[in-house]
């Protein structure tokens, strides 16, 4: 068995430990799980939520959550909600008078959705925005965008991070000087600045998808370069180890030593920088949205559905606008107690490097 087979089986079974390790974390597991909901509830929006993300009734501005109604006259009954009707009292505030003479049965598995109700009647299990607009099903599917958002961004600002990190440490010299004054010019600028200045670069012109994928790319700009330094310093390391030059004296390609070789050795920080780093994207994404520079409504994601709670009246006479942002709290915190966990669990191994 030559050496480089011989490190890659007990970097294996170390990575085999480590993950063994993390199960037995019992408040990441729990931050695992709430990951996988999330996750779970925004593939299946199309059948969870009640409405469309785009369905609105100017009629419901601002309704509050909907109760659903389990007993008629004493009596359990087919769950169903009252009619409401829009008023406004001598103050100009909004009013839903309840009309309990008219009901609206819970409908099951209908029209390809879960839940839902039979028009007029509205069902809003969050409450509805400005223009009516469930609030329930909007976040379920900008959740979609904000959850997929940091994925993807991570996917790229890592690529690009452990191949640049990688080639600078491994060959030194004027390509590893060249490559780091790179990584600083990105890093000398503050990030939210950079995002901004990155954005600003975007046509107007652009449509939803071409929004979303410009964020992507931005946020991948901003984040590879820090990465790329701390995978150079472990790369530096890594290259004077024995399967190292052994790799190299039997003639193996820089390029296979480098990506088979020496980044997989870097596995134990990356899944944990990894998990801490996609919620700083999500977070990103919620402030371009915020300030209407990122995801454009009426396709929703959780930091344009906080848009509507920018202003203190609105918080005050509809606190429900600002379920979205209980939901990026707890996504990020979730991100970070998972983080946590992987780099406790693969925290021999560093030590190891």
């Amino acid at each position: 068995m030559t050496k480089q087979s011989l490190k890659e089986q007990q970097n294996n079974s170390r990575i085999q430990m480590a993950f063994a390790s993390f199960r037995g974390h019992r408040i990441s597991m729990m931050a695992f799980w709430v990951l996988v909901v999330l996750y779970s509830m925004a593939i299946f929006a199309d059948f969870i939520c009640p409405y469309s993300y785009q369905d609105e009734d100017r009629n419901f501005s601002y309704c509050p959550p909907t109760a659903v109604e389990l007993l008629g006259h004493g009596h359990l009954v087919r769950p169903f909600v009252y009619k409401r009707t829009l008023t406004f009292n001598s103050i100009h505030r909004r009013i839903y008078i309840i009309d309990q003479s008219q009901v609206y049965p819970l409908r099951f598995f209908k029209h390809g959705r879960l839940i839902t109700v039979d028009q007029p009647g509205r069902l809003y299990i969050w409450g509805a925005d400005a223009r009516g607009r469930d609030i329930f099903s909007r976040i379920w599917y900008g959740a979609r965008i904000s959850l997929s958002i940091g994925l993807l961004g991570v996917a790229i600002s890592f690529i690009l991070g452990l191949a640049i990190g990688g080639i600078a440490g491994y060959y030194g010299g004027w390509v590893d000087g060249a490559l780091m004054r790179l990584c600083e010019m990105f890093m000398m600028v503050p990030g939210f600045y950079l995002m901004l200045a990155l954005r600003a670069a975007v046509p107007e012109n652009f449509n939803s998808v071409q929004v979303y994928l410009s964020v992507v790319v931005i946020l991948a700009l901003i984040g590879w370069a820090s990465l790329a330094r701390i995978i150079r310093g472990m790369t530096l390391s890594l290259r004077e180890r024995d399967y190292v030059l052994a790799a190299k004296t039997l003639g193996v390609p820089d390029i296979v030593i480098i990506f088979k070789h020496i980044l997989p050795q870097t596995i134990s920080f990356s899944c944990a920088t990894l998990m801490l780093t996609i919620s700083s994207y999500i977070l990103a994404e919620a402030g371009l949205s915020v300030v209407g520079l990122g995801i454009q409504d009426p396709v929703p994601s959780w930091g344009n559905l906080l848009s509507d709670a920018m202003g203190i009246v609105p918080i005050i006479f509809a606190p429900w606008i600002l379920t979205p942002g209980l939901f990026i709290f707890i996504t990020v915190m979730s991100f970070n107690l998972v983080g946590d966990g992987l780099r406790d669990a693969f925290d021999p191994m560093l030590r190891d490097l």
